[in-house]
């Protein structure tokens, strides 16, 4: 494989007003990233926009396709085990739909190659709420989700819920993948209490979290219900839980 700076994961269902753009846009980008899309069986036919523009993309555009519906959390432990079985030293989670910034990827690359972070979180909150286009109701409810998480789990992390992340593979090398149990947003959550857990050095990035512009949000209020449960059973069972440590 080229000589390349990390591996974009963007889990997609239904996203072909948004998929090339945002493919071209990371790609694009001034370091030599590579892009992983992990489909759920879109309907819309998301999938057949991605392998048109695999001959184009040679060998940094690559893609997995699920049978279904199977959520968030394992389209990404999927996507992280295949990364690290292909070498990549920086993998990204990433959403399709342009709420985060492709250029931001590059802070969070810095944050980990040259800033000493073994996890940096693209956080909408490290600085003020940097939330743009989004509903008071919405904003509120999830700056308040990130305070509970906060106090539930003692994390000095701003945004709990955040889902633009860069990992160093040795990250995900060692959480144990095949423990983590969420499937909706509390994935991102889990995520970031393991890797706080195993004594990695986490920083957040300030960005600007900009709603979605073409095609349909995921959200739903039965997500944020399994993220406010889902936060009181991490924390009991991380008290029964021994977790392997950052070497």
């Amino acid at each position: 494989m080229e000589v390349n700076d990390g591996v974009v994961i963007i889990p997609t269902y239904n996203e072909k007003e948004n998929v090339e753009n945002i493919i071209r846009a990371v790609l694009g980008l001034p370091k030599m990233f590579h892009v992983l899309i992990i489909d759920d069986n879109s309907p819309d036919g998301t999938a057949n926009i991605v392998k048109g523009l695999m001959n184009e993309f040679s060998g940094r555009l690559h893609i997995l396709e699920r049978s279904g519906k199977l959520g968030l959390g394992t389209a990404y432990i999927t996507g992280f085990k295949w990364a690290l079985e292909n070498g990549y030293d920086y993998i990204f989670e990433m959403d399709a739909d342009f709420s985060h910034n492709p250029n931001d990827v590059l802070k969070l690359h810095k944050a980990c190659a040259e800033e000493g972070a073994d996890m940096a979180i693209g956080s909408r909150y490290i600085s003020g709420v940097n939330v743009v286009n989004w509903p008071m109701g919405r904003v509120l409810m999830s700056y308040f989700a990130s305070k509970y998480v906060r106090i539930v789990t003692g994390m000095k992390i701003a945004d709990t819920t955040a889902g633009f992340v860069c990992y160093r593979r040795q990250v995900l090398e060692t959480l144990e993948l095949d423990l983590v149990k969420f499937k909706g947003y509390a994935f991102q959550i889990e995520m970031k209490y393991t890797a706080y857990k195993c004594g990695f050095n986490i920083k957040e990035v300030p960005i600007v979290f900009v709603n979605r512009v073409l095609g349909n949000s995921k959200m739903s209020g039965g997500i944020f219900g399994e993220a406010v449960l889902g936060v009181i059973r991490l924390k009991i069972s991380s008290f029964f839980r021994k977790y392997p440590q950052k070497k």
